[in-house]
């Protein structure tokens, strides 16, 4: 894990002055770090989360959210690495896997238009547009993605996604997430829209570039989105974030007071 730096702090907003005690159980969540070859080299897509939400309201983040609790209601097509492989890459069981999975190509589907699935195991669907009601759907809770899925005669594409890393987190903070974060690559013929309620603005930028935009002032950012940024900004292509050698540890930083500032440490 690379050492994050001093001036990376979380607002006060965030962190109340004393610790829930106990602290909050984590809530599992997925995220996903979509990434693509661009004119100047690599880019990541990013959105920034509206101001005023519960949780990192403002903050530049990647495409995500919590598990819902029918992300794995029900079976659904699905190739790739079986559940049983990404529970030894999380840490969890495979139910909670398989739960995850399916919660990072939701997520993605609903906060980007992006889907890793297609009609048959090798093939990816090349324009979305077609399901833009089921995505509302999605949004709304009115529909479950096995539901979707299985609907539509899709496959689930788990052989797109790689495991990237997994962060909790801190006990000072009254709501906490256990995010299992992945990589993927835009699919050919897709776009990503950003047309959520949940995002002021996205865009796809190169990761050097977002990380000067934060030193700038111009970007907010949680540790976990700056650590991801800095990894990407040393690889180069889209085929070198597919085939980065990642070893996920379940990280959980620690928030240390220094005044009226909130810096964040990971020993």
């Amino acid at each position: 894990m690379r050492e994050l730096p001093p001036e990376l702090v979380v607002p006060p907003s965030m962190v109340p002055d004393e610790a829930p005690d106990p602290p909050v159980v984590p809530r599992d969540a997925a995220t996903v770090v979509l990434v693509r070859d661009g004119s100047a080299g690599l880019e990541v897509f990013l959105l920034r989360r509206v101001v005023g939400m519960a949780f990192a309201g403002g903050m530049t983040v990647f495409p995500g959210g919590g598990v819902d609790r029918r992300d794995a209601d029900a079976p659904v097509a699905w190739t790739g690495p079986p559940r049983e492989w990404w529970a030894g890459r999380f840490g969890c069981t495979p139910e909670s896997a398989a739960a995850l999975v399916c919660a990072a190509v939701r997520e993605m589907f609903e906060e980007s238009g992006v889907l890793l699935a297609g009609p048959s195991p090798d093939t990816v669907v090349a324009d979305t547009a077609a399901y833009a009601s089921a995505r509302a759907a999605l949004v709304a809770r009115e529909l479950s993605f096995a539901e979707f899925l299985n609907a539509e005669g899709l496959v689930l594409r788990a052989d797109l996604l790689r495991p990237w890393a997994n962060w909790v987190t801190p006990v000072d903070e009254p709501r906490r997430y256990d995010t299992r974060f992945f990589a993927a690559v835009l699919p050919s013929g897709q776009r990503a829209d950003g047309e959520t309620a949940e995002a002021s603005d996205a865009v796809w930028q190169r990761p050097a570039d977002a990380v000067a935009d934060w030193r700038a002032g111009r970007r907010l950012l949680l540790p976990p989105t700056w650590a991801a940024l800095a990894d990407l900004a040393e690889l180069g292509t889209a085929a070198d974030v597919l085939a980065a050698d990642r070893e996920v540890e379940k990280i959980i930083p620690k928030l240390v007071r220094d005044g009226a500032v909130i810096r964040v440490v990971v020993s």
